[in-house]
């Protein structure tokens, strides 16, 4: 399954955020996988597409970060399967 997720730093504050990846890296457990990310311009906020097949895993992965950043997840699919998905509706 693939995740979106909306991390906003908090206090708009990216310096110890990337300061802890510097130092400890994504601290992502064993069977969630990074796929991309995009940060705004402004460095308040990170757009990830996240991977795995349990969502406790992200639960774990969030609770590492979760004293410097705020986090939305959101489950999304690719967009050609969700014009597969959409077809027969058409």
């Amino acid at each position: 399954m693939l995740y979106m997720i909306v991390e906003s730093f908090r206090g708009g504050d990216a310096v110890p955020v990337y300061r802890r990846f510097r130092d400890h890296g994504r601290l992502a457990p064993e069977g969630l996988r990074y796929v991309a990310s995009w940060v705004t311009d402004d460095f308040k906020r990170c757009f990830q597409v996240m991977e795995c097949e349990d969502s406790n895993l992200l639960d774990q992965w969030i609770a590492g970060w979760a004293d410097l950043v705020e986090f939305e997840v959101i489950p999304v699919v690719p967009s050609a399967e969700a014009a597969a998905a959409i077809a027969p509706r058409l």
